[in-house]
């Protein structure tokens, strides 16, 4: 008789016994069956063998306890697709034929490992991502902390409840279970023909209009959930404030006003909002649960900087990232903010340096006449004395450096996370920037519209006075250290799409293309989407 793997009705030999159903005793040469093909088939899997070798090969998920273990891997198996994951890398089909196939010992310890090898494949992939970062975008600099297979199976292993415990491998926030909400409501869109027809390449819509594309404006507004099932074939001025709505939740400018823009993001179709949910979720799973009670978040995609005290955002202000040219995008990446500096000096990156100003000097020794040319014993070189045409990006001697002044490229503050990649966030005397509706601008360092304001938060958590103790500092001119205590986390994102605790979900625009990468790498491994029906 094969295992009933559901039900847990008797079986032959071994299998039987073990689920404590009467049975005969098993003979020795089908015990050291059993023994031997577990041992064979977790040969190529250090871990699981150790596991077993361990347990002396005593089942696991052919035993009597393991039945609850059994329905539990099944019903996350099947609830796989409802989180994006790669459902065909762990085929719950398959998996329940090995099962009702497996007659003999050595059968059922072939099943015993073949599920044992399911659950690790999916806890890998629901706890921590299908992908490897670095391996799609090389600017995701996300380490990724996979818990062991030995931690994943012997938290199984001691779990009361093993349904709770698969369940709870995948992300434990809002914003997973925001996703998770959107791609079912996403789905049902596609599976009812997605958002209707589009608006078309033209000119503005503007209040007042009316006419075929109007209608058009006010059906997509309809199926997107902006309107209710109204007849105007007129932009009034119920249309027109469902635009600013839609604006709002997609990084717009709120005018109201169907320029070029707005008209591009109303016309992307409810697919590509899938496929931007999807990778939020992977995104999600790379990020894990781990982002502390108060952290600071930058959602690169988003232009936005915000502080994150259990859940509620603080404080939030704009923010300029990197722009999209080689070596100048801002990467992603999480560390611990632990100072900021006042009246900072600008060091200037020796990328920047000899990229950039190396070929002005050649041209004009006094060009950029705002940075000191410093040696390497920290002397500040006359510019008259050197001949910048003997050096090149490799021999360059010199380092820059920009004095604290309203001037400064940094501004007045920058706030410290020290990294390898030399990225942190700071005030800029260039404020014109952060009017923008795509503030990609920087060398990749984040510029802040308020930083004065982000500090005075910042320092909230030590001292009665923020406002008080900071501008102290400011006042004095001079360049400044102030710790955080404690520090507090920095998470660098890039979110495409995005939940708010009320309201609908947000999107923004891929403005490095690193969505569309990894779209198309869990595409090859195997996330499915849905097709559009008529």
């Amino acid at each position: 008789m094969p295992i009933s793997f559901l039900r847990g009705a008797a079986f032959a030999g071994l299998a039987a016994a073990c689920i404590g159903v009467a049975a005969p005793a098993l003979a020795e040469t089908e015990l050291t069956a059993f023994k031997q093909a577990v041992a064979v088939a977790a040969a190529q899997d250090d871990a699981i063998a150790a596991f077993y070798r361990d347990r002396d090969y005593a089942p696991f998920w052919t035993s009597a306890d393991g039945e609850a273990r059994r329905r539990a891997l099944v019903t996350v198996l099947q609830e796989a697709p409802a989180q994006g994951l790669p459902a065909a890398r762990y085929d719950v089909g398959r998996l329940v034929e090995t099962f009702q196939d497996a007659r003999t010992q050595r059968g059922i310890g072939r099943a015993e490992v073949a599920a044992m090898r399911m659950y690790l494949d999916y806890a890998h992939d629901a706890s921590r991502g299908v992908l490897t970062p670095g391996a799609v975008v090389s600017d995701i600099k996300r380490k990724l902390d996979r818990p062991a297979p030995e931690t994943l199976i012997a938290g199984l292993a001691e779990a009361s409840s093993p349904l709770a415990y698969l369940r709870g491998l995948s992300p434990q926030n809002p914003e997973y279970a925001r996703l998770m909400r959107e791609k079912i409501r996403l789905e049902r869109l596609i599976a009812e023909g997605g958002w209707g027809a589009e608006i078309g390449a033209g000119g503005k819509i503007e209040p007042g209009q009316s006419g075929p594309r109007v209608v058009a404006l006010r059906n997509r507004l309809i199926a997107m959930g902006y309107l209710p099932r109204i007849a105007t074939r007129t932009y009034d001025a119920t249309v027109q404030k469902a635009v600013q709505a839609f604006q709002f939740d997609h990084g717009l400018n709120a005018d109201g006003i169907v320029g070029p823009s707005t008209r591009e993001e109303l016309d992307v179709s409810a697919e590509r909002r899938l496929r931007s949910v999807l990778v939020a979720m992977e995104r999600e799973r790379w990020l894990g649960n781990a982002r502390g009670d108060r952290h600071v978040l930058v959602n690169i995609a988003d232009f936005h900087a915000s502080i994150v005290d259990h859940g509620e955002t603080v404080f939030e202000t704009r923010s300029v990232v990197g722009r999209n040219a080689r070596d100048y995008r801002t990467p992603e990446f999480s560390d611990m903010m632990n100072h900021m500096v006042v009246n900072p000096t600008w060091n200037v990156p020796r990328s920047i340096a000899v990229r950039e100003y190396l070929p002005k000097f050649q041209n004009n020794p006094n060009a950029a006449g705002h940075l000191m040319l410093v040696d390497g014993a920290g002397r500040v070189v006359t510019r008259a004395a050197v001949d910048f045409s003997q050096y090149t990006a490799s021999n360059f001697p010199f380092d820059l450096k920009q004095p604290p002044s309203n001037g400064n490229a940094l501004g007045r503050v920058k706030f410290m996370f020290p990294n390898r990649y030399n990225i942190y966030l700071h005030d800029t005397p260039s404020k014109s920037l952060f009017n923008r509706e795509t503030r990609a601008f920087s060398h990749g360092c984040i510029r802040l519209s308020d930083p004065f304001d982000f500090a005075y938060a910042l320092l909230a958590g030590q001292t009665d006075d923020p406002k008080g103790l900071f501008q102290s500092k400011l006042r004095s001119g001079r360049e400044t250290r102030v710790n955080l205590d404690p520090p507090l986390p920095v998470h660098l994102i890039y979110r495409t799409a995005m939940g708010k605790p009320k309201g609908r979900m947000q999107y923004r625009r891929d403005i490095y293309g690193r969505d569309g990468a990894i779209f198309d790498a869990l595409q090859a491994a195997g996330v499915a989407l849905p097709e559009v029906q008529g």
